[in-house]
C-alpha cells in the first residue's frame, strides 16, 4: 500500500532526508512547516530534488486550521517539529512549551475530535527524557541516579551517585523500560509529547511510537541547531586554531549517531505493519568523550588548537548518554550502519565553510567551586 505521510518539520535537517526517503519508497509525502528562520536562513522552499513531488504547506503546528488541513487524508503523521536544545530550554522556557506541548495537543486534539484517516503516529522524542538513565553500582547494581547535585558538580565530583548509598555508578546502556526524568524543561515536553500521543493512540486505536534520538549529527546541519552544538562547535574553532574549551573534566559522553540511521530506523516504524504504543531508542549503541571528539576534530583537520578542560558545568546537562538498542532491533530490525569515525570525516568535510555560534549561545554555565 502507498501510504500518505504528513511530516511536521518536515523542511529541516532530518525531515528532508525522510521525505526523500520515503518518496524513494512510493509513499506520498506532505510537509507542515512554518521555516523558522534560525534554522533556514530565510528560505522558504523545500530542497529542489524533492519540492516537485512534496504537498508542501507552509505553516505552523500551533495553528489548529492550518494543522488540521494538513492532515486531512493522511494514513501516518510523523510528528518532527519541536523547539530542541536542552540549555536553551532552561533560559526560555515559554517557547519549549508553546511548540512542543500546544502543537503536539493540538494533534491529538485533531485526532480525537475529527474524522481523521490517520492509522499511526510517529514523534521524534528524545533521550533527553530519561534525564541520567541507567548506572551500575558496585553494591546495589542496576540503578537510576537523580539530577546531579551542584555542590558536588561545584567540586568537581562529575560522575553520577547511587541514589542508594550514594556512591558514584558507571554507566550502562539506557533502555526504553529505564525512568523518565528529564533534567531540561525541553526533555520535559518530549516526555509530555509522548504521553499525549501515547494516550490518545490507546484510546483511539491507533498506532504510536516514540522515537527517542541520540545525539542526531551529519552533513547539511544547521550551525544554528542545538543538535549540532559541540561537534559543530569545536570544527568552527580547530578551523580557526582557537582553543577547544571542554566543560567538566572531559570525560562527559554521547551517544552520537548519523542522520541516515536515524532516518532508516524511522522509515522502518513507518512502514512497520506492527500495532504498537511503544518508545523506542535510536542511536549509534556506543559512546564518546567530548575531549575523545575534540581529539579526533583536531586530527581529522590537522589543527593546531589545544585542548582546554574548563570544568564549567552546566546543572541540566547528564554525564553520560549511550542507548541500549535491542528494543530497536527487535522491533524494527533496526542496526546503525555508519561508524563514527567515517561519520565525522564526512560531517568535517561537508562543514567546511559553516560556523557555528558559541556552545549554543548558553547563559546557564556554572564555574567550579574555589579552594
Amino acid at each position: 500500500m502507498n501510504l500518505n505521510v504528513l511530516i511536521t518539520g518536515g523542511a529541516g535537517f532530518i525531515g528532508t532526508r525522510l521525505a526523500r526517503r520515503l518518496l524513494h519508497d512510493g509513499c506520498r509525502v506532505g510537509v507542515l512547516d512554518n521555516f523558522q528562520s534560525s534554522r533556514h536562513a530565510g528560505r522558504r522552499t523545500l530542497s529542489s530534488d524533492i519540492a516537485h513531488d512534496v504537498d508542501l504547506t507552509v505553516g505552523d503546528v500551533r495553528d489548529a486550521d492550518v494543522f488540521h488541513r494538513a492532515l486531512e487524508g493522511r494514513d501516518v503523521v510523523l510528528h518532527l517539529a519541536a523547539e530542541t536544545g536542552s540549555s536553551h530550554s532552561m533560559c526560555d522556557v515559554l517557547p519549549f512549551e508553546d511548540v512542543n506541548v500546544h502543537g503536539t495537543a493540538i494533534l491529538a486534539d485533531a485526532l480525537g475530535h475529527r474524522r481523521s484517516s490517520v492509522a499511526k503516529v510517529i514523534v521524534a522524542s528524545s533521550r533527553a527524557v530519561y534525564g541520567e538513565g541507567r548506572y551500575l553500582c558496585a553494591e546495589h547494581g542496576t540503578v537510576h541516579p537523580a539530577v546531579r547535585d551542584e555542590v558536588d558538580l561545584g567540586a568537581q565530583r562529575f560522575e553520577p551517585r547511587c541514589p542508594s548509598c550514594g556512591e558514584t555508578c558507571s554507566v550502562l546502556p539506557t533502555g526504553e523500560d529505564s525512568p523518565t526524568q528529564p533534567a531540561s524543561f525541553y526533555g520535559l515536553t518530549k516526555r509530555i509529547q509522548e504521553q499525549m500521543l501515547f494516550m490518545a493512540a490507546r484510546r483511539l486505536g491507533l498506532s504510536a511510537w516514540a522515537l527517542r534520538y541520540q545525539n542526531v549529527y551529519g552533513p547539511g546541519q544547521s550551525p544554528e541547531d542545538p543538535y549540532a552544538g559541540t561537534l559543530a562547535y569545536f570544527s568552527t574553532l580547530a578551523r580557526q586554531g582557537h582553543p577547544l574549551e571542554v566543560l567538566e573534566d572531559g570525560l562527559e559522553s554521547r551517544d552520537f549517531v548519523h542522520v541516515e540511521d536515524v532516518v532508516d530506523a524511522t522509515a522502518a516504524a513507518v512502514h512497520s505493519d506492527r500495532p504498537a504504543v511503544e518508545p523506542v531508542n535510536v542511536g549509534s549503541g556506543t559512546r564518546t568523550t567530548i575531549v575523545g571528539l575534540a581529539e579526533r576534530v583536531i586530527a581529522e583537520l590537522q589543527s593546531e588548537s589545544e585542548i582546554v578542560i574548563t570544568g564549567e558545568f552546566r546543572s541540566c546537562d547528564v554525564r553520560h548518554a549511550v542507548a541500549d538498542l535491542r528494543k530497536a532491533q527487535r522491533l524494527l530490525a533496526f542496526e546503525p550502519r555508519r561508524g563514527f569515525a567515517s561519520g565525522l570525516r564526512e560531517f568535517l568535510a561537508w562543514s567546511g565553510g559553516s560556523v557555528a555560534t558559541d556552545r549554543a549561545g548558553d547563559r546557564n554555565f556554572r564555574s567550579p567551586s574555589t579552594p
